[in-house]
């Protein structure tokens, strides 16, 4: 733990007055005021999320297709012909789970990333599961969204096990107050999900430059499996990062939300999903309470800029 929360860990009062903020504070005083409920659909189902960031101008990996019944699992050669690589993901899935990734494929069964082999019977049977529900928010039927794979940028190759390095944003009323990449490991099994073992790396949201690291919420300076110094991490095309989070403010009229962006090789910042109940987490990896700075923007920031303006105010302390 970092000195800042072990100094405070023997006095809930304590933490409070270092601005951590904890489950009930964020459901009670954060969410449950600025994210009308009517809402979360917007970012709960990918498929909606995606056509609705279409229109806001916001870039997001291509929708290939979608198959919503049992007997379209048979159309998925027909969906991605003419695509090499892809993912099926849950369209009401969380925390990565049910997400699939193909980075090629052909008559006799698709490959992963990895390496691993998989037959058409064991995709097909994903496709099942994630139709009933499995990887769902509260179990419900689902749908199975195919979409293109992010050709991720390769100045992340030193600082990501196998799986794509993603940056959270925490946006509040409009302006993106705290940031982390994820980086996968071999202990979260490629993927970038902090609870199953990822690093997160604190991000300076005025710069895109490393903070602070931990893994298991525990400080670390270097990458587990590739050894990389994660000191250096400088995200490129940090303002289009700001702009995707202030512009889904506007998109989804969620006063709190978290928005997960990955860097593509040919396209830039593009938005993979949102979330209006993003973790607590980031606070772990800025070694910075986050109710601090929640209250900052309702006392100081200004209201009824655009989201532009929003992200020059973030990073200049002013519109530009």
């Amino acid at each position: 733990m970092f000195k800042w929360l072990s100094k405070y860990f023997a006095s809930p009062q304590a933490l409070r007055d270092a601005g951590i903020m904890g489950m009930n504070s964020r459901n009670f005083k954060i969410i449950s005021k600025n994210n009308r409920r009517c809402l979360y659909p917007l970012v709960d189902d990918k498929v909606q999320t995606k056509n609705l960031a279409q229109k806001f101008g916001i870039n997001t990996p291509r929708l290939i297709g979608k198959i919503e019944f049992q007997h379209e699992a048979k159309l998925l050669p027909e969906l991605v012909k003419d695509w090499p690589a892809f993912v099926i993901k849950p369209a009401h899935g969380s925390g990565g789970k049910g997400v699939l990734v193909i980075a090629s494929h052909d008559d006799t069964g698709f490959t992963t990333p990895s390496g691993r082999k998989l037959t058409y019977k064991e995709i097909y049977q994903h496709i099942s599961n994630t139709l009933s529900g499995l990887y769902s928010l509260g179990g419900q039927y689902d749908t199975a969204v195919i979409e293109e794979m992010v050709n991720f940028s390769h100045i992340f190759d030193d600082y990501s096990y196998q799986g794509i390095p993603d940056v959270r944003l925490i946006v509040y009323k409009g302006y993106p107050v705290m940031a982390m990449t994820r980086l996968a490991t071999a202990a979260s099994g490629g993927r970038a999900n902090l609870h199953q073992g990822a690093v997160g790396v604190g991000l300076d949201i005025k710069t895109g430059k490393t903070l602070k690291a931990v893994m298991r919420n525990k400080p670390i300076t270097h990458h587990p499996d590739t050894g990389a110094d994660l000191s250096k991490i400088e995200v490129p095309f940090w303002r289009e990062h700001l702009l995707i989070g202030a512009k889904a403010y506007e998109m989804t009229g969620l006063g709190y939300l978290g928005a997960d962006i990955v860097l593509d090789a040919d396209k830039g910042p593009m938005m993979l999903e949102l979330n209006a109940r993003p973790g607590l987490a980031v606070q772990i990896a800025n070694g910075l309470g986050l109710y601090k700075v929640l209250k900052k923007v309702d006392k100081y920031y200004p209201k009824k800029l655009s989201p532009e303006e929003r992200v020059d105010f973030v990073l200049y302390g002013r519109k530009k």
